[in-house]
């Protein structure tokens, strides 16, 4: 069985696994990072989203062998050490709007939001509307007005 080495929340790590295998299992069954959770496996309902060298990718759709050993993998776990508090300012947001129903859509809720606002700080601009239009994690208990206002307000502490 191969070895694979990459990074995930700031440790390097190295898996016996074929290449095949999605990066979702490798987090979830053999690092036990749960975060990340399956929802559809197929790219659709994006429950795993999480960062690939700071950008929003779906784990359940990315084979452990298309990774490169410098790339770096955040899940929700890690997030808050990227700004080096015990929560991340859209975490802290999805808590003051009152956000989580279920939960299960949460940390790729709030993953999707940090990468969009990061990108368009980078861009030099406030969040719009339009940005937050592309957002398209499901969320089945229909919280979607809530987390657009928690992701204006995460956005302005960001």
């Amino acid at each position: 069985m191969p070895k694979q080495t990459f990074i995930v929340n700031g440790e390097r790590v190295t898996v016996k696994v074929a290449d095949n295998v999605r990066v979702l299992w490798v987090l979830r069954d053999l690092l036990g990072v749960h975060g990340p959770k399956y929802g559809c496996g197929i790219n659709v309902c994006k429950a795993c989203t999480s960062h690939i060298n700071g950008k929003a990718f779906n784990p359940c759709s990315v084979r452990v062998g298309d990774l490169e050993r410098d790339d770096e993998i955040t899940t929700i776990e890690g997030l808050p050490d990227t700004v080096g508090k015990d929560l991340h300012p859209m975490q802290e947001a999805w808590i003051d709007r009152d956000v989580p129903q279920c939960g299960y859509c949460q940390p790729g809720q709030i993953m999707a939001a940090t990468a969009l606002v990061n990108k368009v700080h980078a861009e030099d601009r406030e969040i719009t509307e339009a940005d937050l239009d592309t957002i398209r994690n499901i969320c089945r208990c229909g919280t979607y007005n809530r987390i657009r206002e928690a992701v204006k307000q995460g956005a302005s502490k960001m």
